[in-house]
């Protein structure tokens, strides 16, 4: 019968999980002619550049209103005036060191660069203003363009990943920006590259369809005021010369649907000017595996930018490897109201309050120095009690599992060396707890109504720890019903 009930409760879970919403399957990217067979890169892009100049360094600082940056400028040595660009950087709490290889290659190259640390200073993990971004960038161009050595009509903007979210607000807002360099340029939501990043990450690690499920729908729960952010009306606005460069083995971005909104901003603002490259097995950083740069990315930006104003307007507008994306960048849907963040944090919250009831009840108990009144209380109420202990633990040990997979798909974001094991390890080791608490659930109420046929009488103390842990466990299954974590298949 407890076999029964447990299959019946299982079932119930499962369907909580299949039939709640949000719904989340990305349909395959439709083919499109134009990426089927891109032309090859034109030959005078890749042409050898000579980058063995001498170079001045210089650190400074930049005030941009509310903190100070600061920044380090490469010069040539060469004598007149010279292109320049600002590096703008991606995510995180970015430093100038980053970049350090590319702007001295550039310098020695001919042309000025300035990296700069980010600021720290209103921009954290959950808040991010990109308007506050392109003000910075902007303070810092401007900066560089009072030199003697840099040409103003040539200075412009270069950003990697969330830098091209900010660099073409910069660029729409100020005429001195006078060309912009995209570097994987997701060019969708934040939300819809992270959820397709998720997808293609999962994919690659062998990863089981539930362990998607658990993520996206989790992501679903998360507000941030800067995932559902829209690039494309600062796209449209962007006038001046754009090059745009993605890797074929960026698992980070949607990288086709990613240039045919570049496109199609830029046509609809009426800026012709552009250069989209792909080039081969170049990751999101323009690196081969993480390691040296791309062939050809070095060439290909510094003939670029030494070439304006010619080279803003090709022959070719697409060209470089035939880039392939498998799925679309779909959107998250909202959580409903109750899978929220704030829902689930009370869910955790009355969870562990529950979870806490039975040891103070127990202690309520011997502080007042009462002995168990009956027979059948002394017989019924230690093992029970005994299954709550138990019960408690594995309830942490969920909590602690998910968290720690969690962590795991992160760090093997970065290095997928031995992934798939793990990965499935974890999942099924979140699968055996999840169904030991239910069956744990199942006995605890099977032997709480038992015990009450026998005769037994609880306390006040223990009916609050029976009501504590069976409806905290409850609350964790129910929880765990809309993570998929009792959905079939595997």
């Amino acid at each position: 019968m407890l076999g029964a009930t447990a299959g019946v409760v299982l079932l119930v879970l499962a369907t909580m999980g299949y039939t709640l919403p949000p719904p989340f399957d990305p349909p395959p990217l439709g083919v499109d002619p134009v990426f089927q067979a891109l032309p090859a890169q034109p030959r005078a892009e890749l042409a050898p550049v000579s980058a063995s100049g001498q170079i001045t360094v210089e650190d400074v600082d930049v005030d941009v209103g509310d903190t100070t940056l600061g920044a380090t400028i490469r010069a040539p040595l060469t004598p007149g005036r010279h292109p320049a660009l600002v590096f703008v950087q991606g995510a995180g709490p970015g430093v100038r060191d980053e970049f350090t290889v590319q702007a001295e290659w550039l310098a020695r190259a001919g042309i000025v660069t300035l990296v700069y640390d980010k600021r720290t200073v209103r921009y954290d993990f959950r808040n991010r203003d990109f308007d506050l971004l392109a003000s910075d960038a902007l303070r810092v161009l401007d900066r560089l363009r009072l030199r003697a050595d840099v040409d103003p009509a040539r200075t412009g903007l270069w950003g990697v990943s969330e830098g091209s979210w900010v660099v073409p607000i910069a660029a729409a807002r100020s005429r001195d920006v006078g060309f912009t360099v995209l570097v994987s340029a997701p060019n969708v939501s934040p939300l819809r590259q992270v959820t397709w990043a998720l997808s293609e990450q999962l994919d690659r690690l062998h990863a089981p369809s539930g362990v998607r499920e658990l993520l996206t729908r989790a992501m679903s729960a998360v507000h941030m005021n800067f995932l559902r952010y829209d690039g494309l009306p600062a796209l449209r606005r962007l006038h001046r010369p754009v090059l745009a460069l993605y890797g074929t083995r960026d698992p980070s971005i949607p990288f086709v649907e990613s240039s045919k909104a570049l496109t199609g901003a830029l046509a609809e603002g009426g800026n012709a000017d552009y250069t989209i490259r792909y080039l081969e097995g170049a990751d999101h950083g323009m690196r081969i595996h993480g390691g040296p740069f791309a062939p050809g990315y070095l060439e290909t930006l510094a003939n670029w930018v030494k070439g304006l104003p010619g080279t803003a307007r090709p022959s070719t507008h697409i060209a470089g490897a035939t880039p392939v994306q498998r799925y679309e960048a779909s959107e998250v849907p909202n959580a409903p109201w109750y899978a929220g963040g704030a829902v689930l944090g009370l869910t955790l919250c009355l969870a562990a309050v529950g979870y806490v009831v039975g040891p103070v009840a127990e202690m309520v108990l011997r502080l007042r120095g009462r002995q168990l009144p009956a027979e059948a209380n002394a017989r019924v109420w230690p093992p029970i009690r005994r299954r709550f202990r138990r019960m408690a633990w594995t309830g942490l040990g969920l909590l602690v599992s998910v968290v720690a997979f969690i962590v795991l798909l992160v760090l093997f974001s970065v290095n997928q060396a031995g992934a798939w094991p793990a990965v499935l390890a974890g999942w099924l080791v979140i699968r055996i707890l999840a169904v030991l608490m239910l069956l744990q659930e199942v006995t605890a109420v099977a032997a709480v109504v038992s015990g009450l046929r026998e005769g037994w009488e609880p306390s006040r103390p223990q009916r609050a720890a029976i009501a504590g842990v069976l409806g905290g466990t409850g609350l964790l299954l129910v929880a765990g019903a809309y993570y998929s974590l009792f959905a079939f298949p595997w």
